[in-house]
C-alpha cells in the first residue's frame, strides 16, 4: 500500500467514526425527546428488540426492554380524569463522551439533566444522573443495547400556587 493510499484509508476510518459517534449521539437525543414527548413507540424503537440490558435505579432493572416501556407508559403517558397528562419531563442530555469499539458496538457516557413535573400532587424534581451506555447495530440501525443510570442529585419541592403546570393548567 502506498503512503497515499494509506493515509485515505485512515481518513475514511476516521471519518466512519465520526460518523458512528453522530449516529449514537442522534438516537441518544431520539430517545430523549421520546421520553419528553411520552412516544411509546418511538422509546421502544431505541433499544434492542431483545436481550436488553437496564439498570434504571429505582424503576428496575431489565433484562429485555418491554417491561421498561411498560413503566414509561404507566407512569409518563399516566392522564387525569380530564385528559391532561399528570406528568411534564423536560430530559437534557450533556457531554456525550462515545468511544468507537468497532462498526457494530460503541459505548458512552453521558450526563442528564431531569426535570419532572407531577401535576398531581403539585411537585417539582430536578435531578441529574449518569448513563453509562453500550450500543449495538440491529438491522443496520444503531440501538441500546445496555443502559446503567446512576442517581446523582435530586431535589424535590411544592411548587407555588399560580405557577403553570402545564398547557392551560395553574397550580
Amino acid at each position: 500500500m502506498t503512503t497515499e493510499s494509506a493515509q485515505l484509508a485512515d481518513l475514511m476510518r476516521r471519518v466512519r467514526a465520526l460518523e458512528i459517534v453522530r449516529e449514537i449521539e442522534q438516537l441518544k437525543y431520539r430517545y430523549l425527546r421520546a421520553c419528553d414527548a411520552k412516544d411509546a413507540a418511538a422509546f421502544r424503537d431505541c433499544f434492542v428488540r431483545e436481550g436488553a440490558d437496564l439498570d434504571y435505579g429505582v424503576l428496575g432493572q431489565f433484562s429485555d426492554r418491554e417491561p421498561l416501556v411498560q413503566i414509561f407508559e404507566a407512569v409518563a403517558r399516566s392522564r387525569g380524569g380530564d385528559g391532561s397528562w399528570l406528568v411534564h419531563d423536560i430530559h437534557h442530555g450533556h457531554h456525550p463522551s462515545v468511544e468507537v469499539i468497532d462498526e457494530n458496538t460503541a459505548t458512552a457516557r453521558w450526563t442528564l439533566g431531569f426535570v419532572t413535573l407531577h401535576v398531581t400532587p403539585g411537585l417539582l424534581t430536578q435531578a441529574s444522573m449518569e448513563y453509562e451506555d453500550r450500543y449495538v447495530t440491529e438491522d443496520g440501525r444503531w440501538k441500546i443495547q445496555r443502559s446503567y443510570a446512576k442517581p446523582l442529585t435530586s431535589v424535590t419541592t411544592a411548587v407555588p400556587a399560580g405557577v403553570m403546570l402545564g398547557p392551560g393548567i395553574k397550580a
